[in-house]
Parts: structure tokens; C-alpha cells; sequence
């Protein structure tokens, strides 16, 4: 049976099908982004015209530099990419940036002194606005940062979560994905909480990137360190799930076949809208060992599976209407938001008389 996540269209009693969301084939962004040199780590404003991403390519000023590359509209191309620059990059290894939704905090991972608690740490840069610049970084401090790894945060939509990987003890892995929590934007970090089971395990849990709307975390396993059972390569990109925000997280799901392959894929990236999916490779027909590469996410909106998007598709959501029934629950995000209404029926309007194989 092919691996999926559940993304095809499951048949029941051969006649309806559950509405879900599949992921379209991945592109390669070229070599406007990428380079001959690694660049990985890619991460998208909330408005999806600035892709902030690592390279060691030429004008990298440390072992590693964060760079930003953006365009006019989302269906522009991603022009020449810049380096942040000091205070920001320096001679040190600067990775795996993620910008906040107003995108006045950048936070990323460096080794650089003073102030480090640990082998590398979180580090945030603030702005008064968009287009001011970026100020002198400030180490998050104990207790996000431990003595050993910390790194790869990821800051829900409100800015009141925190989620990162860290190599500290108590873990159930060799790497764990841990969330912290604050009341409100100008309040202190609180002592992070490891995920657990079923999102954590006995291997490598990286790199996670929680949804806009906070009910689906995307992460990876690290290929030196016993991958997930159930993977396709030497790292894969998984999925956790939840139906709410104030629920626990489901059993993690391989991305599948379409994305995932015998190669390594990491450092997923989900748009703001959850249309697109970033993340990195170093499969067959790249520019170097780690290229950065783009899926768009699908919502199947073939509601009776006949291979086609029609008026009977369109009773089955009336007949649906006000109800948390997730085969018609396909918007805003693919994934849905719990209760059939016009965000549905817009979704399902983009694609009539579409043919779904």
C-alpha cells in the first residue's frame, strides 16, 4: 500500500470520501535561491513575499549566514537573495531563522559569545518596524537555553508559543521538540514543556513548524540517529495532528511518497495560509546538498470521490452546513478549521468541474 498521510481520497463503503488535503509534486527554487552551496532552513513571512533561509555560499561572513530573499506578490518570482548582515550574521554559525507574524522578531540558532548558556542557543533580533533595521541580537537565557543544543524555534501565529528542539536531559530521544508558553508578547518565556509521546521518540524529533492556526506541527527525524520506523530515506518530514488547540497532539504521519524520499528531506516550512509547504533536500537534480524546495498543499474537494468537482458536491456541503463533518471541512487551511461554512464553500467554488483522478 503506498504511504501517505492519509492525503488520497479513503473511500467509504466505496461511495464517500473523506476530504482531506495531498501535496503536489515539489519544485526545486532554482538558482535565484539556491546556490552551489548549502542553503537550507527556509522560512516565509506571514505575507509570503520574504523567504528568509541559511547558506554558506560566497559573502557569508561566519560558517553559516542568514539570508532573505523577496518578491512583489506571491505569484512573482523570489528575487536575488540578501544577507542580513551584522548585528544579526557574524563570524559564526547563523541558521534556521524564524520570523514572528508582525515580523518585528527574528529568532535563530547561533554558537556565538558572550552570553551563550550553551554548545548553541536561541537568539532573538527585534525591529521597531518593517522597514527599520534589525537590532543587536538577544540571547533567550535559562531557561529556553540550556547547556547543551537549542535551536530550530518556531513561534505560533500569536507569539505566545514557543517550540524548539534541545539535546537537554529528561528527553526521550536523542533530540526532543519542547514548547514554552508566555501570557502575553512582552512577558518572559516560561520553563518549556517536553511534547512527549506521541510526537517525541526513542530517535531524533527536530525542526518543528506548528500551523498558523495551531492544529498541525510539522517536523523531521535526523538521519544519523535512528529514523522514525516507517520512513522512506535518512530523514523525513512527519506530522502531528490535533483537533484542537487545547488537545494533545495524534500519532506523527509521514508526509508520504510525493514529498518524502530515500534522499534527506528536513526543515519544513508551512505558508501562513497553508497553501505551500518549504522544506530542504539533497534528492538527485539539485544545485548542491541541500537545496530548498516548494509543495503546494491541496485540499481534495471531490466530497463523493466520482473524479470530479460538481453540483453534487456542492449539495453534500449544504446538506453539511453548521456541522464540525470534516469530509466537507476543507478551509481555510486545507485542513479545515472544525465547522463547515462559507470558508468551505469558497474553497470548494476555486475548484468546480475540476477533474480529481
Amino acid at each position: 500500500m503506498k504511504k501517505t498521510i492519509s492525503l488520497t481520497l479513503v473511500l467509504a463503503l466505496c461511495v464517500v470520501a473523506k476530504a482531506d488535503f495531498t501535496f503536489g509534486e515539489p519544485t526545486n527554487l532554482g538558482p535565484t535561491v539556491n546556490s552551489a552551496y548549502r542553503d537550507n532552513w527556509p522560512w516565509t513571512s506571514s505575507d509570503g513575499l520574504s523567504l528568509y533561509f541559511g547558506s554558506t555560499r560566497p559573502g557569508t561572513s561566519g560558517e553559516r549566514d542568514i539570508w532573505v530573499s523577496t518578491r512583489a506578490t506571491i505569484e512573482d518570482d523570489w528575487g536575488t537573495p540578501v544577507n542580513l548582515g551584522p548585528p544579526v550574521n557574524g563570524p559564526f554559525k547563523d541558521s534556521a531563522a524564524r520570523i514572528s507574524t508582525d515580523e518585528l522578531e527574528l529568532y535563530f540558532a547561533s554558537d556565538r559569545p558572550p552570553g551563550s548558556t550553551g554548545i548553541e542557543d536561541i537568539w532573538v533580533s527585534r525591529r521597531a518596524s518593517k522597514s527599520d533595521g534589525w537590532g543587536e541580537p538577544v540571547n533567550l537565557g535559562s531557561p529556553i537555553n540550556s547547556s547543551t543544543h537549542d535551536w530550530g524555534a518556531c513561534l505560533s501565529a500569536d507569539g505566545l508559543e514557543l517550540y524548539f528542539n534541545s539535546m537537554r536531559s529528561g528527553g526521550f530521544g536523542r533530540h526532543d521538540i519542547y514548547v514554552s508558553t508566555r501570557p502575553t508578547s512582552i512577558d518572559d518565556w516560561g520553563a518549556p514543556i517536553n511534547l512527549g509521546p506521541p510526537v517525541n521518540s526513542s530517535t531524533y524529533d527536530i525542526a518543528p513548524c506548528i500551523s498558523s492556526d495551531g492544529l498541525c506541527l510539522f517536523f523531521c527525524d535526523e538521519p544519523r540517529w535512528n529514523p522514525r520506523a516507517g520512513g522512506f530515506g535518512n530523514g523525513d518530514i512527519w506530522l502531528a495532528r490535533r483537533a484542537t488547540i487545547d488537545d494533545t497532539w495524534n500519532e506523527p504521519v509521514n508526509l508520504g511518497a510525493t514529498v518524502n524520499t530515500s534522499d534527506v528531506e528536513y526543515a519544513p516550512c508551512i505558508s501562513f495560509d497553508g497553501s505551500m509547504l518549504y522544506f530542504n533536500s539533497n534528492r538527485p537534480g539539485g544545485l548542491s546538498d541541500a537545496d530548498i524546495y516548494q509543495a503546494p498543499i491541496i485540499p481534495i474537494v471531490d466530497l463523493n470521490g466520482d473524479g470530479i468537482v460538481d453540483a453534487i458536491d456542492m449539495c453534500i456541503m449544504v446538506d453539511n452546513w453548521g456541522t464540525d463533518n470534516s469530509l466537507c471541512d476543507i478551509g481555510p487551511m486545507p485542513w479545515g478549521d472544525g465547522v463547515v461554512d462559507v470558508q468551505d464553500l469558497i474553497v470548494l467554488a476555486k475548484h468546480l468541474f475540476e477533474e480529481f483522478p
